[in-house]
């Protein structure tokens, strides 16, 4: 079985090795052909709690870890500059 990968943007740090990341994503109408965009939360293992908020993640699939939980995360692509939601 392949496993995704996803790369979003974490929106909350506030539990403990755990990371809420959103991931948006663009598609066209197929009847009126306008851009929509389309937005996702997940909730990522952080085990060493290395992320914050605003920073840009690669995340994948695994087994699920908690009633929620069903990400890791990989690495961090960007790190916050100064920037909150």
């Amino acid at each position: 079985m392949v496993k995704k990968i996803l790369v979003g943007e974490v929106i909350s740090d506030k539990m403990n090795k755990t990371r809420v990341v959103m991931v948006t994503r663009f598609y066209r109408h197929p009847i009126y052909e306008k851009t929509i965009r389309a937005r996702k939360k997940y909730y990522v293992h952080d085990e060493r709690n290395e992320s914050h908020v605003g920073d840009i993640v690669k995340f994948i699939e695994s087994r699920p870890l908690s009633h929620l939980k069903r990400w890791q995360l990989i690495e961090i692509i960007s790190k916050n500059k100064g920037r909150e939601l």
